[in-house]
């Protein structure tokens, strides 16, 4: 079957994005939105648009009622999730379905199965894939918490449901650990509707290695190599690579391998990620499965020149994969950078207010954005403004692209991390690869805004006040009563 129209149940930059595909494809878009998102490029690009209702603009999102009857509305033959909100979903890929829509994912059966942290890492194990020790809240408070205390802290508390660094708490001391399990319980069910948590190991100092799989409809499964997601700020990626700057090819090709036999194994349709934990002694075990497209799935598509998105469709209309394992490359290397508007140096802080001056070197960088200048920032969403993405022939070139592109980026009026990034990007232990997920904790000195000396200060004070009109005018120009003169001169 071919597809014709797509509802796009998302928004920001991943809305964008999939509007291109669909653009270049020739396959009509329709965008639903919440009214705080009206003026948005993805509201603006879509051929078609839909308001959703809704007190808060993220249960908007999550309305499975009003996104149904929007695709029905307009004659949508398939429905694009996107990353978060509704996209790991089962209920939702389910009632798609059932309506005769198209859900551009996995099937609800894969969903439910790897989509859940819980029943992936049962089946994890059950197939002979390590993973770090675990226990799974089942409903009995007493129960989990003993079963978590006999595994030992560090413990990392987990939503079982969805990502995104959301309903993660790492506890340290156990008496911290209730109060840790409440609060990521909390979390979990505000953002994903889902209350269930589990508990693990904790490793310190891993790196976070994800492998990208493809899978169609005929039992084709393939890898387009992984990335390194190691520079994290409660728990959400910040910086991403492709490939590892620390795999060797040995390595690489048995982390994917893995990956792939998992997904495999689970009968995985469509795009998906497969999650592992690096260990420092280069021991890794499987960490969730994302069946999803992920955020940082540009840099993937940089390496290996493969649209993700155009694959995905394709395989919704029961294609086969248009590639061959072999027919995969590893071309150079890709940075992303996650552009936030948030305050780095108060504990990443999300900032909201007007974009003044937003300009970005689309000329230097592939750009993935989802705000216009003069468009508000609110705290209704993750205050993500834009992906900045970079090829090159290595990862040093690729560095100093990334750093020169942040350097040409302009964000006034609302607080971003712009030169946080410079400053992760510059710094020692990031070029020489030395990165894990407690990269920004252990720097965190050296990684913070460096502290003017009171000339400085006033040099920057002097010079903002000289380019500013309204001092000028009463400090330079003539005043009263010389201004009325006229042009006479004393002889």
């Amino acid at each position: 079957m071919s597809i014709q129209k797509v509802l796009i149940a998302n928004r920001g930059e991943i809305a964008v994005r999939i509007i291109k595909t669909l653009q270049r494809l020739g396959i009509e878009s329709v965008i639903v939105y919440h009214a705080v998102d009206a003026k948005t490029p993805a509201v603006q690009m879509a051929d078609k648009k839909v308001e959703l209702l809704g007190d808060l603009p993220v249960s908007a999102y999550l309305d499975m009622e009003q996104i149904i009857q929007a695709c029905k509305d307009m004659d949508a033959d398939a429905v694009h999730p996107g990353f978060g909100f509704l996209s790991e979903n089962a209920e939702f890929a389910t009632r798609v379905a059932d309506n005769d829509i198209i859900f551009i994912g996995p099937s609800a059966e894969v969903i439910n199965l790897m989509g859940n942290k819980v029943r992936a890492r049962s089946f994890c194990i059950e197939h002979g894939f390590s993973i770090a020790p675990s226990v799974v809240d089942e409903g009995d408070d007493k129960a989990f918490i003993s079963r978590a205390e006999e595994i030992g802290v560090p413990l990392l508390i987990k939503a079982a449901a969805g990502g995104g660094g959301k309903g993660m708490q790492i506890v340290r001391d156990p008496a911290k650990l209730e109060e840790s399990i409440a609060l990521a319980r909390g979390e979990a069910l505000r953002s994903f509707g889902d209350s269930l948590v589990y508990a693990e190991r904790f490793v310190d100092s891993p790196r976070h290695i994800e492998v990208q799989i493809l899978a169609d409809k005929h039992g084709n499964v393939l890898h387009l190599n992984e990335r390194e997601c190691s520079i994290q700020r409660r728990f959400q990626k910040v910086i991403e690579e492709a490939p590892s700057a620390t795999l060797t090819p040995e390595q690489r090709e048995e982390i994917c391998n893995t990956a792939v036999a998992i997904a495999a194994k689970a009968g995985y349709e469509n795009a998906g990620t497969v999650e592992f934990i690096y260990a420092p002694n280069g021991e890794f075990y499987f960490l969730e499965m994302n069946t999803r497209i992920q955020v940082e799935h540009p840099i993937t598509e940089m390496i290996t020149g493969v649209d993700l998105v155009e694959e995905q469709i394709k395989v919704a209309e029961g294609q086969h994969l248009s590639h061959k394992q072999s027919d995969i490359p590893l071309n150079g290397h890709a940075i992303e950078v996650r552009l936030y508007a948030e305050d780095a140096d108060n504990d990443f802080t999300p900032a909201t207010g007007p974009l003044l001056k937003y300009q970005l070197p689309e000329d230097l960088a592939r750009i993935e954005n989802g705000f216009f200048e003069g468009q508000l920032v609110s705290s209704a969403f993750d205050p993500m403004l834009s992906k900045i993405i970079v090829h090159g022939q290595n990862r040093e070139e690729a560095t100093e692209k990334m750093i020169e592109a942040l350097k040409q980026s302009t964000v006034l009026g609302v607080t971003s991390n712009r030169d946080f990034l410079i400053r992760a990007l510059g710094h020692a232990a990031y070029k020489n690869g030395d990165t894990h997920t407690g990269f920004i904790a252990e720097h965190a000195e050296s990684l913070k805004r460096p502290v003017l000396q009171e000339e400085q200060l006033k040099l920057l004070l002097g010079l903002a006040a000289m380019s500013n009109r309204d001092f000028n005018d009463t400090t330079v120009q003539p005043q009263e009563p010389h201004i009325t003169i006229g042009n006479w001169r004393y002889l």
